[in-house]
């Protein structure tokens, strides 16, 4: 199979990811959206994004497809239901999935794909919506060539950081499973740090600045420490990362590492208190709001 440039893609899904994606996209080639609700297609037709109603008409006669999806139930969905738009793709076209779905998806779905001619590239990112439409994202790449060298002026477009993690689909997900071990636990353990700081009378925005400063500071405390802080406001933190998005990836963090034997409890645990948050109301919260499960109401210094 030969594949040519591509100069027309499609991006299914434009929440808080997908719509600065597919602006960014819109500054060199033809881009078509699709989204649910009005609003957000009125924004990306703001940028100059073709939108439609129904994704099986997105992605007539585009070279490639963004998938920006929610879940593994989402993506099957959107490919194979009762809408789903495989039957609208032509031969040779290829597949950008950036979410995180779990191996065992990702893999069934790429099977199901290639009779049809289709290429799954398996490209979960790393990077918030500012960085995204920046194209400053980390994506990490498990496809084969051909489906890289097919998505590539997509992958070149979005990222700063370009890693080829493997040649199957699957690869890119088994790597940000691992990712996504790390940021689950380090929100966790963060939201504990400052919950405890604030227990002992601490000033929170001082603590956090000095953490921040020495051999405690990661990532994490720095992005999402000041929502912490914002947490127990009325309006709570802007909303970035919901944390039922980490439901969803601590559970897939824990489902994989039983599958091999492995044992996680910190992994465990922090799925955990992402849980109790969902339980309590805060799934469509942003995901520093995990602080009100450690802590429920503001204790200490104020």
């Amino acid at each position: 199979m030969t594949t040519s440039p591509v100069t027309s893609v499609a991006v299914i899904g434009l929440g808080a990811m997908g719509l600065p994606m597919a602006t960014r996209l819109a500054g060199t080639m033809t881009v078509h959206g699709c989204d649910i609700a009005a609003a957000r297609r009125d924004l990306a037709a703001e940028a100059g994004v073709v939108t439609f109603e129904r994704a099986a008409d997105a992605v007539a006669g585009v070279g490639a497809v963004v998938l920006v999806v929610r879940d593994g139930g989402q993506l099957r969905d959107v490919l194979f239901g009762e809408h789903g738009i495989v039957e609208a793709l032509e031969p040779g076209t290829v597949l950008l999935l950036t979410s995180t779905v779990g191996v065992e998806t990702v893999t069934a779905t790429a099977e199901e794909l290639a009779p049809r001619g289709l290429l799954l590239v398996d490209a979960p990112l790393s990077g918030g919506p500012v960085r995204a439409g920046e194209g400053d994202l980390l994506i990490v790449v498990g496809a084969t060539p051909e489906a890289r060298e097919a998505a590539d002026p997509v992958l070149r477009r979005l990222a700063s950081t370009l890693s080829v993690i493997g040649d199957r689909p699957g690869d890119g997900q088994a790597f940000k499973t691992v990712n996504q071990l790390l940021c689950g636990v380090h929100i966790a353990a963060a939201a504990e740090a400052l919950a405890l700081a604030r227990s002992l009378g601490l000033d929170p925005e001082t603590t956090l600045e000095t953490l921040g400063a020495g051999a405690a500071g990661s990532f994490m405390l720095g992005n999402r420490g000041p929502r912490m802080l914002q947490a127990y406001e009325e309006e709570g933190a802007e909303v970035l990362s919901r944390l039922d998005i980490f439901v969803k990836d601590m559970g897939i963090v824990t489902s994989a590492s039983r599958s091999v034997g492995l044992a996680t409890p910190l992994a465990a645990t922090a799925e955990q208190l992402y849980l109790l948050g969902l339980g309590q109301g805060l799934g469509s919260a942003d995901d520093s709001a995990v602080i009100r499960v450690v802590a429920p109401e503001p204790t200490g210094k104020e």
